[in-house]
């Protein structure tokens, strides 16, 4: 069976996240987050390439995220939110088949079940901003990204 969209977000997340504090070997991790996440392997492997993509573009996204933050430092931006933002506007940026509204609502979606009730509102407001354009700094950013 398929794993689901929803499902799978959720998942990359959890790797993002966890990867901001410790880095392993997929072999060594691989068996764990199975059973943690009751996923099957192809699921994680697919989950842990979408990780690597995000990865690969985080200077981006976070430079990104700080412009857009105008009033809020990065530094005080949590984990929970910082990741949910790196997924959700790297597939804003990257990743056409998915609606923004689609993006925006399952990053908010995300944040309610792992943030707290003020990072949704958080992450909805950044998303927001980025989509429609609001800022001139965002604009170039986004302008940037898809170099």
């Amino acid at each position: 069976m398929a794993l689901p969209q929803q499902k799978f977000r959720e998942v990359v997340f959890q790797l993002l996240y966890s990867s901001d504090f410790v880095e392993n070997e997929a072999a060594d991790v691989i068996p764990f987050l199975m059973h943690q996440l009751k996923i099957t392997k192809k699921a994680l492997f697919l989950a842990q390439e979408r990780v690597k993509l995000i990865q690969a573009k985080e200077k981006e996204l976070d430079a990104l995220i700080g412009a857009t933050a105008v009033s809020y430092s990065f530094e005080r931006i949590t984990r929970v939110e910082k990741n949910i933002l790196r997924l959700a506007i790297y597939e804003l940026e990257h990743d056409s088949s998915i609606p923004k509204k689609v993006v925006i609502s399952e990053a908010i979606r995300i944040a309610r079940k792992f943030a707290t009730p003020e990072g949704s509102a958080f992450v909805n407001a950044i998303l927001d901003v980025i989509v429609n354009g609001e800022s001139e700094v965002v604009e170039e950013h986004a302008a940037a990204l898809t170099v």
